[in-house]
């Protein structure tokens, strides 16, 4: 630790006697300064003891004193040296009062102590402070070291938790903690994701001091002061590292600190080169598989990919607008492939241009994780503000397996189709076959088709001479029942055939025909108001 006014006074060559301010000598002294001004404070830095002979001030003055020492106090100086038998013979009643009355500590330093030998005493202790701390961050650092090569990242928590006395967390590419050192510090690190999130959006090297939360849990201690630092090289780091401390860290806990950082730097390095490998294999396997060759997808994945291949999986395929894929893809890329490593779960992730490609779990964390993301997505500031989810469009499969793993492939790129019509950021393939194929006609171009289609029935109607838009629409409702459809418009039946004969002339089709029929009823639908 260093130097203190206790430590100077107790070392025995300098001798000098406390004459105000006993309860506070256990202030550390970051240097020994003299001056023989009458103002030194603007000279001063805080945290010095200051030293003199009072050859310049009138010590015996009790006013001029409170004045001196109150400056002293306010400046951050923590403790005066006052040197007897060479202006005054004794430590005037009049300093040692104001000091008792400003609580500065008072040292009264005896004519055979130069104030050298006491500068030289606190240089001292603090070259040895600094050396301790220095030796001791070494330790820390092999300690460290030793740790993420016998256990990775966790490893390094733990070793980390414990040099700087307090808690440390990894946090992954989509903010979530993935582990934290004690066990009791995972529920106070998820509550700074918001501010690692923040910090994310930072170019790495990037770090931030933050307020942590104000009451312990699970038997950990209160800590009101967290730094977070940003893991990794890339213009957006892969991953956080939080460290939760009581106070700031010293000299020996900010190399320990700053050890962890580029531990966890190099693991994440390492480990992006093999997601790059894996990324490989991947689209290795996914072209096998939409080849219709699950076998041989099967025996290249080998255990990496084999048990997503042996269960029903959801192939995803996101889009985003050319030249801005990165951004968006990246971050669902990231998304579910923390959601699928924090549930045990294997997941086949390809980029392909501005398309990325996703193999997931049926019911897994991964898809869940990808819906979860285009619902927060959805209306939100992405669609509208350039962020990473701008332009984003993701259509989902069906639970597939291998052998109809291309059909899936289709079902995802339909669904892809119809998100992006309708202005939607995802679509599950469910969803089309569950629901009515009313909302497809929103379409412009099939709302340009059935506007050509109907455009001169419309003219007609408009001339006065009939009604066989509302005629067409009631026959066709009613499956050609020439009964029913007249009561419904309120005229009879012969009315109703010669309007229907009117419409087979102006358009040249024939009722009969029952694509015809069905044309007609769609562009009916695609022009309705509420349709």
């Amino acid at each position: 630790m260093p130097p203190t006014l206790a430590s100077l006074v107790h070392h025995s060559a300098l001798k000098l006697t406390v004459r105000a301010g006993e309860d506070r000598l256990d202030v550390p002294v970051r240097w020994a300064h003299v001056s023989e001004l009458a103002d030194p404070v603007p000279y001063m830095e805080g945290g010095e003891l200051l030293l003199v002979t009072a050859l310049k001030l009138d010590a015996e003055d009790p006013e001029a004193m409170h004045r001196y020492v109150k400056r002293l106090a306010g400046a951050g100086v923590v403790g005066l040296g006052f040197a007897v038998g060479v202006n005054y013979e004794a430590v005037p009643d009049a300093l040692v009062d104001a000091a008792r009355a400003e609580g500065l500590p008072l040292l009264e330093v005896p004519r055979r102590t130069p104030f050298l030998a006491i500068s030289k005493a606190v240089s001292a202790a603090i070259a040895a402070d600094q050396y301790r701390a220095v030796t001791a961050g070494f330790a820390a650092q092999r300690e460290l070291t030793r740790q993420a090569l016998s256990h990775g990242p966790e490893g390094v928590l733990a070793a980390l938790a414990a040099q700087v006395d307090g808690w440390a967390a990894l946090y992954d590419a989509s903010g979530a903690v993935v582990a934290a050192a004690p066990e009791w510090a995972g529920r106070r690190a998820a509550r700074l994701t918001a501010d690692v999130e923040r910090l994310r959006e930072r170019p790495a090297p990037a770090s931030a001091v933050v307020g942590g939360p104000a009451q312990p849990e699970g038997g950990g201690r209160d800590t009101d002061r967290v730094e977070l630092h940003s893991i990794g090289t890339t213009r957006r780091p892969r991953a956080a590292l939080a460290v939760g401390t009581a106070g700031a860290p010293g000299t020996a806990e900010r190399y320990a600190v700053h050890s962890a950082v580029a531990l966890l730097t190099l693991t994440t390095e390492r480990s992006r080169s093999l997601h790059a490998a894996e990324q490989r294999l991947g689209a290795a396997v996914l072209r096998m598989l939409l080849a219709g060759e699950p076998d041989h997808a099967r025996a290249v994945a080998g255990d990496l990919y084999g048990g997503l291949l042996d269960a029903p999986f959801r192939m995803i395929v996101a889009e985003a607008p050319a030249g801005r894929g990165a951004g968006p893809l990246g971050t669902l890329g990231e998304v579910v492939e923390a959601a699928a490593a924090r549930a045990g779960e294997a997941v086949l992730a390809v980029p392909d241009g501005d398309r990325l490609v996703v193999l997931a779990t049926d019911g897994g964390a991964a898809v869940a994780a990808c819906l979860a993301h285009a619902a927060a997505l959805e209306g939100g500031p992405a669609d509208t503000g350039g962020g990473d989810g701008e332009g984003l469009t993701v259509g989902l499969s069906a639970p597939s397996g291998p052998i109809a793993a291309s059909a899936a492939y289709k079902q995802a790129e339909q669904a892809l189709s119809v998100a992006r019509r309708r202005g939607r950021v995802c679509v599950e393939h469910e969803q089309l076959a569950a629901g009515s194929v009313l909302p497809l006609l929103a379409d412009d171009a099939v709302r340009a088709f059935a506007d050509g289609l109907l455009r001169a029935l419309r003219e007609h109607d408009a001339t006065g001479r009939g009604d066989l838009v509302a005629s067409l629409r009631a026959w066709l409702s009613r499956h050609g029942q020439w009964d029913a459809a007249a009561a419904d418009l309120g005229v009879h039946r012969h009315t109703l055939r010669y309007r229907m004969r009117r419409v087979e002339e102006i358009l040249g089709r024939s009722l009969d025909d029952a694509d015809v029929r069905m044309e007609l009823w769609l562009a009916l639908k695609a022009t309705a108001p509420d349709s």
